[in-house]
């Protein structure tokens, strides 16, 4: 929230940044969208909408990391 009071002026918090770097990998590699299935290629089963948000929500929270650099 520092970066809110510190000007104001085209300053972004870290968690909008780190939202926007999800957002763009999320797009790159897929992540969260339900697997296609392939001709002749079945997938032995759809994963749960409750395993996609816990992929976005771990991927999340990496890229917050990322972005306070912090690390892994």
């Amino acid at each position: 929230m520092d970066a809110l009071t510190n000007g104001g002026l085209g300053a972004r918090r870290n968690e909008d940044i780190a939202l926007d770097l999800l957002k763009f990998v999320a797009g790159i590699t897929g992540a969260g969208k339900a697997a296609a299935p392939s001709t002749g290629f079945n997938a032995p089963s759809a994963p749960k909408p409750e395993e996609h948000v816990t992929e976005l929500l771990a991927l999340y929270g990496r890229c917050l990391k990322a972005v306070e650099g912090k690390g892994e």
